[in-house]
């Protein structure tokens, strides 16, 4: 399976879906994510039928469905409506997130809590052909390699549960390589972004020799997978198509 470069919507929340659409063609993308919180909202139907016409009318693929439910801190009977937004994108994966605390304050009772609404939500998932994917993230059970690890290793009685990966901030290659590793039988997709230090958002460029130790490890275990941009600089598209081509560029492995 080929890599492919991609967008998540979420980028540019100021944009309507039709120029996100737009602004990933014009910059060479042929993959997006699309954000459930002001893209493609929970429920509506209609929104998700167009933007996946618009999507596929454009020549791009749609590869996940990135929602802002945290497992562990829903209401499931509001899963059925995500899934059918899902469905109705056409997104193969649900993006959600473990919980709204981090690993380190959380009770046996609040992990079990989070296990149990994840698999209840890929059971539902599964039966519309649609995986679940915990983001990977700072403040929830995955904001560590050993509790995403221990939370995958939990779950993975049910084969329709991934995760997403994107470096750990603030750390050295060999660690980034190490977090990337640990997670490598449940990887889905990556988001690709380069912050020096955290929230400090700089070209992707600046950080090539990263992410081609990355796409190397994914190489090396023929895990190759959507790459999708994140965090453009000053959520300007205009910055998006110098990451656009630097993205290009890692995954036929060009030179810098």
């Amino acid at each position: 399976m080929p890599f492919s470069a991609g967008l998540v919507s979420v980028t540019f929340r100021q944009l309507s879906p039709r120029e996100v659409v737009e602004v990933a063609r014009g910059a060479g993308l042929t993959a997006l994510e699309w954000g459930g919180d002001v893209h493609v909202p929970p429920t509506d139907l209609q929104r998700a039928r167009d933007v996946r016409q618009m999507t596929v009318d454009a020549g791009l693929e749609v590869v996940a469905y990135g929602s802002y439910v945290r497992v562990g801190e829903e209401d499931p009977g509001g899963f059925p409506a995500v899934i059918e937004t899902a469905k109705t994108l056409g997104a193969p994966a649900i993006r959600v997130w473990a919980g709204r605390r981090g690993s380190a304050e959380v009770d046996l009772e609040y992990r079990r809590r989070v296990i149990d609404q994840t698999i209840l939500l890929a059971e539902q998932a599964a039966k519309a052909d649609i995986v679940v994917c915990y983001e990977f993230h700072e403040g929830t059970l995955t904001d560590t390699d050993a509790s995403a690890v221990e939370l995958l290793r939990e779950t993975a009685a049910h084969p329709n549960i991934r995760t997403l990966w994107q470096p750990p901030h603030e750390q050295t290659i060999e660690r980034c390589v190490e977090s990337l590793i640990s997670i490598l039988p449940w990887l889905h997709h990556i988001h690709v972004f380069h912050w020096p230090r955290r929230r400090e958002r700089a070209p992707l460029s600046d950080g090539a020799d990263r992410w081609s130790a990355y796409l190397d490890v994914l190489r090396e275990h023929n895990r190759a997978c959507p790459l999708l941009l994140e965090f453009v600089r000053d959520d300007n598209p205009d910055h998006l198509m110098h990451d656009a081509d630097t993205l290009r560029r890692l995954i036929v492995g060009g030179g810098f």
